[in-house]
């Protein structure tokens, strides 16, 4: 699918893609900003477009293809690092002594020299004197390589030990005391408050489950207290 003929509406959608919400998205876009209500009822009418909807699922799918691409590239490169041989760069002459021979190298190959150094003298004096060319190579770290090929598939368990401030040990503390019903519904209601706030939504009269949804369809980031609260009662259910 082509980029939209709308440049607005291409770049509305690149900036969903690109982690915005629809509010952020829309603003971004060029379109003029309103009422928060008003922003984010017009970003959500846009989505619903069709071609608009199309559009930022493919680039969602494009953006996942070169995540897979950029990995499997990376893995690929150090593997021409991690599997590099001597035997590949020298040859044996008739009286065994080895020399370079460049000649056959493959791109794959060439991949792991990591520097290759070309001297020319002359060794001797007067007519005894003859040219000399020195050829040094250097391959890439094979150890540093494969340590980093075993990390990415995981075939090394690093152990990690836990202390507390120079070195001593780690200090404990008490958990407070659990909430009583009537104090969680306090601090239930405090902090939906503050995330209507946050939001730009009016305190509602609601019950706390139909505030919580109006939150969450304003189309603005989750404020992070509630998230977290969320969260971990989630966590703790499923414990």
């Amino acid at each position: 699918m082509a980029p939209l003929k709308n440049s607005k509406h291409e770049a509305f959608a690149r900036a969903l893609v690109e982690g915005m919400s629809g509010h952020d998205a829309y603003l971004a876009a060029g379109y003029k900003s309103g009422t928060p209500a008003a922003t984010d009822a017009a970003a959500s009418r846009l989505l619903r477009m069709g071609k608009v909807a199309a559009r930022v699922a493919e680039l969602k799918v494009d953006a996942a293809r070169a995540s897979t691409i950029t990995a499997a590239r990376v893995l690929d490169e150090l593997g021409k690092l991690a599997f590099a041989n001597m035997q590949d760069y020298m040859r044996s002459g008739a009286d065994g002594d080895p020399f370079l021979d460049f000649s056959k190298l493959t791109r794959d190959q060439a991949a792991a020299l990591q520097e290759v150094t070309i001297e020319d003298f002359k060794d001797g004096r007067g007519e005894d004197a003859r040219e000399v060319r020195k050829i040094r190579f250097k391959l890439a770290d094979k150890r540093a390589s494969l340590v980093d090929l075993g990390k990415a598939f995981g075939l090394f368990k690093e152990k990690i030990e836990h202390t507390g401030k120079d070195g001593g040990p780690l200090e404990t503390r008490q958990a407070p005391p659990a909430l009583v019903p009537r104090e969680v519904a306090i601090a239930v209601k405090a902090l939906l408050a503050a995330a209507e706030a946050s939001v730009g939504l009016l305190p509602a009269a609601g019950s706390d489950a139909d505030r919580l949804k109006a939150i969450m369809r304003s189309g603005r980031p989750m404020p992070p207290d509630l998230y977290a609260a969320l969260h971990t009662g989630m966590a703790n259910d499923r414990g």
